[in-house]
């Protein structure tokens, strides 16, 4: 028997098919993040010199050293963007269409879950990130994901809230019993 045989061979049928079509290439990825670290750089530069960048009687003010790292900062955004310019190889793809679709499924809700963290507090948005996660992303029927995140927020709930007595952003549903 040859080790052909024994090999097994599982497709994945979440995997993005080999053949999707590029959103963008490294070479504009490189110069976007260039271009917005030196947009940090510059915006961190100008506060630190209003702040004060030299020495005075007691030492330096409290700007000198933030300002001398945004100008490396500066000074290593350039660097990238001046050597992508001028790079001559073709450039490879950085995110392909299907890539991004799997991407956007973990960010947009993520980022949801931020925003209604400030509205419905942190309890609430959990549950309502876990369960969601479950049930769109994990395909898990609606009971067990229900289950799964009523339980994970209860003990979040237990842990951070009566046992060690940290605040955590609340929402409506906390306010209405007395949390």
């Amino acid at each position: 028997m040859s080790n052909a045989d024994l090999e097994i061979i599982v497709d994945d049928p979440t995997a993005p098919e080999p053949d999707s079509p590029a959103v963008c290439s490294t070479r504009t990825v490189e110069i976007v993040v260039s271009l917005l670290l030196l947009a940090l750089a510059v915006t961190l530069g100008i506060d630190n010199y209003a702040t004060g960048i030299s020495w005075d009687d007691t030492g330096p003010q409290p700007g000198y050293f933030p300002f001398y790292l945004s100008v490396i900062l500066g000074l290593a955004s350039l660097f990238g963007l001046i050597t992508t310019l001028l790079a001559r190889a073709p450039s490879d793809t950085f995110v392909t269409r299907a890539q991004l679709r799997r991407v956007l499924l973990v960010f947009l809700p993520t980022a949801a879950f931020c925003l209604a963290m400030q509205v419905l507090g942190l309890y609430v948005a959990s549950f309502l990130l876990i369960s969601g996660f479950m049930r769109f992303v994990g395909k898990i029927a609606w009971w067990k994901s229900l289950l799964t995140a009523f339980v994970f927020t209860a003990i979040m709930f237990a842990t951070f809230d009566i046992a060690f007595d940290v605040i955590m952003p609340k929402g409506p549903l906390e306010a209405a019993f007395g949390r």
